[in-house]
């Protein structure tokens, strides 16, 4: 099972919108996919049309059963809502450092484990945040075509590299360019500075900006539901593949049960 945590501190970079195409996508490959909306916001549960106002907030406050908050989205794929107490666990006092373990024991204790778990992030590093990466084995870390958000993408690295000197343990990370406008000088100028720092991160597909990827989400769907012939599908569908191939040859084929 790959856990993967879609972060960034810097908002408006993409994360929902990567969470929500891109476990749909790979979930219309086959593979058994788990969506998980930790961002107390709860923009991904809103862009999957959920309406349940509990989730991850039980399995995080109560020690409720992850697989009791689950919400099925066809094809494989289940999502678990932010839940409305969400943010509330930010405040939690009782547990030492075990808080930040909570949401890796949950996944631990899956009877049946997922090809991926996708987890929609805070743009924080609060205890929301903690649980992610201690539970994730890889970072995805969207990235606008801007200024802004390659100085952020440094300064997240070495958060990362903190954590994990404190963990004992690394992550694999990897990066993809997102809301990408290829006509923006600028845009590209990023690219190439991205490409000459952290080259091996560097996922191959670019998420290209448009205006469908923004409206999908007030109809409670994913681009392969809203537009599934647009551009913007294809991009997922080439992102999809470039994270399964980045983790090969750990990462199993989907058999015709995943189907």
């Amino acid at each position: 099972m790959r856990t993967i945590a879609v972060i960034n501190q810097k908002g408006g970079v993409g994360k929902t919108t990567v969470t929500l195409n891109l476990s749909h996508a790979l979930a219309l490959q086959g593979y058994r996919v788990l969506a998980i909306d930790a961002d107390p916001q709860g923009h991904l549960s809103m862009a999957f049309g959920l309406e349940d106002p509990a989730g991850l907030d039980r399995v995080l406050q109560d020690g409720a059963r992850l697989q009791d908050a689950f919400s099925e989205a066809g094809n494989g794929l289940q999502i678990v809502a932010a839940g409305d107490q969400l943010q509330e666990v930010e405040n939690l006092n009782e547990g030492g450092a075990e808080r930040g373990w909570r949401l890796k024991k949950a996944l631990d204790a899956l009877e049946q484990p997922f090809d991926f778990v996708l987890i929609d992030c805070p743009p924080s590093a609060g205890l929301l945040g903690m649980n992610a990466i201690i539970a994730a084995d890889e970072m995805l870390i969207p990235v606008a075509g801007d200024f802004l958000a390659l100085n952020g993408l440094s300064r997240l690295m070495r958060i990362l590299q903190g954590v994990e000197a404190r963990l004992g343990s690394t992550r694999k990370k990897w990066i993809v360019l997102s809301r990408f406008v290829e006509q923006r000088r600028h845009a590209r100028e990023v690219r190439e500075r991205i490409r000459e720092h952290f080259a091996e991160a560097l996922l191959p597909t670019t998420i290209r900006e448009t205006v469908v990827l923004a409206e999908s989400p007030s109809f409670g769907q994913t681009i392969f539901e809203y537009q599934p012939r647009h551009r913007a599908a294809g991009d997922f569908q080439q992102l999809a593949a470039d994270l399964v191939a980045a983790g090969a040859p750990t990462t199993t084929r989907p058999t015709a049960a995943h189907a």
